[in-house]
């Protein structure tokens, strides 16, 4: 454990220093977000987050490499590390060049599959899917197919979910910490060792997600851009298909001590990218229906996706990205729970912080109307 938290804390503190720097970059080559009628921040703002996390995945991965515990680790752990980083940088790459140019949807498109294909072809790939109460063998046609599914549509609401300050990092830092916990205590429970490619990827992963919040925080200073949206969700999702490759199966469908969880523990690599995503899935669906009914193309912009409907209810910029924070946290830390631990508590403790949260959203802003 204390290897991970070095290795958390490099990401952080590397992200952190190359944000400076990574801003000014972009300010030269004018990569700035320029103010549009549909957008909530007032001023232009430089793009370049993305590579700024890069450089302190990159910087994680070469530490990791020299500590006592880790670096005495399989092949397997490093090999898929080394593959997400690559994959990673490519896709880094294609949101560095929508940031400056404003790639069309098909080119950008194209650039997350040939960066997921590289993934898998460097063998971080699904080798089963888990089932309920089962698993299906994949052959490499379907573990291809799954994988860079899994891989995209996961760059892409992570994407999606970035319209206000700081939200697409702290969720998915949110994300990356629960699926460490669960990594982590699967490990430990089934008597694995403690290095596995998933926890070292996320501890990575959540270190450069909050080392570029104090850039990114509402008032942001810089945005991630499209860089570090699909870096991030590339980096989640890769995670996630790496740990179904380096456990047994039988390893994932139990709970702790040896029981039958809730919800069996084989399905969280699957579904936990989409979980803790489950609010802007769900936007995304809504934006879909509404525009199609209006008779506009899905996708044309408009104002009436969630963030911009806690702001309308009378949350402020901070407090409406704290309350997906709420939600984010409640679906992932849920899940993980529920997934590991069996019996009604778990379950009642995840209804009560459901109803907490739902107060949250929809109460204080009255509260704070009639305060006012």
């Amino acid at each position: 454990m204390r290897e991970y938290l070095v290795v958390f804390g490099v990401a952080l503190g590397i992200t952190y220093l190359l944000a400076s720097i990574a801003r000014q970059l972009a300010y030269r080559f004018h990569a700035v977000a320029r103010v549009r009628d549909r957008d909530v921040h007032a001023i232009p703002t430089p793009y370049f987050g993305g590579p700024a996390m890069l450089g302190g995945l990159i910087a994680a991965y070469l530490v990791a490499t020299r500590l006592p515990f880790l670096s005495r680790a399989n092949e397997a752990v490093f090999g898929d590390a080394l593959a997400v980083i690559i994959g990673g940088a490519v896709i880094c790459i294609v949101g560095v060049i929508d940031d400056l140019y404003e790639l069309d949807a098909l080119s950008k498109f194209a650039g997350q599959v040939l960066a997921a294909v590289i993934v898998v072809a460097m063998g971080v790939k699904f080798v089963y899917l888990p089932l309920y109460g089962n698993y299906l063998g994949l052959d490499q046609i379907q573990a291809i197919i799954f994988s860079v599914v899994l891989i995209v549509g996961t760059a892409n609401a992570v994407n999606f979910v970035d319209g206000l300050d700081g939200l697409a990092a702290g969720m998915v830092a949110i994300g990356a910490v629960a699926f460490f916990s669960y990594s982590f205590v699967l490990a430990v429970e089934n008597g694995e060792t403690r290095a596995i490619a998933a926890s070292l990827l996320t501890a990575a992963l959540a270190g450069a997600c909050i080392g570029i919040l104090p850039h990114n925080f509402f008032p942001a200073r810089m945005f991630i851009g499209d860089s570090g949206s699909m870096l991030i969700g590339f980096v989640l999702a890769c995670s996630s298909i790496s740990l179904t490759g380096q456990f047994p199966a039988t390893s994932l469908t139990e709970g702790i001590g040896g029981t039958e969880a809730t919800f069996l523990p084989a399905l969280l690599p699957l579904v936990l990218p989409f979980t803790i995503l489950v609010v802007p899935f769900a936007d995304l669906a809504l934006a879909v229906v509404r525009r199609t009914r209006a008779g506009r193309s899905p996708f044309s912009p408009d104002k009436m996706h969630i963030h911009h409907r806690l702001l309308e209810i009378g949350h402020s910029h901070r407090r409406a990205v704290l309350v997906m924070y709420m939600i984010a946290s409640l679906v992932a830390f849920g899940s993980v729970v529920i997934s590991l631990f069996s019996g009604w508590q778990s379950i009642a403790g995840f209804g009560v912080l459901a109803i907490i949260t739902a107060g949250v959203v929809f109460w204080l802003p009255r509260v704070g109307r009639k305060t006012a």
